[in-house]
């Protein structure tokens, strides 16, 4: 990794224009990530880059610092070359979006990922799969390469973290506790992020505490399945972690799945475990992840299909 890094460095030096963005509907880890980056540039090289996104930002990241750094990639010229284009947490190219178009358009391009990916669509890559958030993987570079940061990115990479590791449930092993240790140090305030992110509407907050609460349970209760419906859809924030969440901590529920009715016939899956894997559950239905959280979003067909064929899919497990 300290190879490419210094590669990076070198990429980073010589860019006249770059562009940074992460996958759609960006998520805490996606979001923080980009404009933590974007910021760290800006500092060390004087370079100000375009923070573009594609599909829904959830209203909890509403007040993050440096949140309106991000737009909408559509509000760029997407004729516009870049010299630099830095992809961060995308998990697969399809994943990417509209912006998918400034990678192509791009001199060369940089990946930095926690996923695995078994066909990245990056000049250089800086991946860690062991890594619990790509905030991690930032963290790392800028202490590798001695860039100097502020409170905002401190901030940004915290979220990043706690975010993804859904506040260190996920975590594999110290890394991400020991990076919060030092940003805590920095200047971070955990307390104070959190109600940063408090932050739903209360439609957000009533439909997926509906949802929740009309689960259904198979297999001796280890496995929850909770549904939004496409009128439902329109209110949700995010990707209905409190819908995870709470279903997670009943006794005996050992797998929780959330099929969101995105389309009449595109059905949104997020699948998370207590301790088995379940990304290869996902990859089955088209998507991916990590052993305990991944999703997937399938097209072409519907709630009630959908909804039989992840109940067979957990049959034995």
């Amino acid at each position: 990794m300290e190879k490419n890094i210094k590669i990076f460095d070198e990429k980073l030096r010589s860019a006249k224009s770059i562009v940074v963005m992460a996958h759609k509907n960006p998520d805490g880890d996606a979001l923080c990530s980009v404009l933590a980056m974007a910021q760290l540039i800006e500092k060390n090289y004087g370079t100000r880059c375009v923070c573009v996104y594609d599909g829904n930002v959830p209203d909890y990241l509403d007040n993050i610092p440096l949140r309106n750094n991000a737009h909408c990639w559509d509000k760029v010229d997407v004729k516009k070359s870049f010299d630099l284009a830095i992809l961060l947490d995308y998990g697969a190219e399809h994943q990417v979006g509209g912006p998918l178009t400034f990678v192509q358009n791009a001199k060369y391009v940089v990946e930095i990922d926690h996923h695995i990916n078994d066909n990245p669509i990056a000049d250089l890559c800086i991946d860690d799969d062991g890594a619990d958030a790509t905030g991690v993987i930032l963290y790392r570079i800028m202490r590798n390469l001695a860039w100097r940061d502020d409170a905002d990115i401190r901030d940004l990479l915290a979220i990043a973290i706690l975010t993804d590791t859904g506040n260190f449930k996920f975590a594999h092993n110290g890394m991400s506790l020991s990076i919060m240790a030092d940003l805590v140090d920095g200047g971070v305030n955990i307390h104070h992020l959190v109600e940063l992110m408090n932050n739903k509407p209360r439609k957000a907050v009533l439909v997926e505490a509906a949802a929740a609460a009309g689960a259904e349970f198979f297999y001796r209760n280890r496995l929850a399945i909770a549904t939004i419906s496409r009128r439902d859809y329109r209110n949700m924030d995010g990707r209905g972690e409190m819908i995870l969440n709470i279903l997670g901590q009943i006794k005996g529920v050992e797998y929780v799945v959330l099929l969101k009715e995105q389309k009449e016939t595109q059905i949104g899956i997020s699948i998370r475990s207590r301790s088995v894997a379940i990304d290869k559950i996902a990859s089955a239905f088209g998507g991916g992840g990590h052993e305990r959280a991944a999703g997937a979003v399938v097209r072409g067909d519907t709630l009630e299909n959908v909804h039989k064929r992840i109940i067979d899919a957990f049959k034995g497990m």
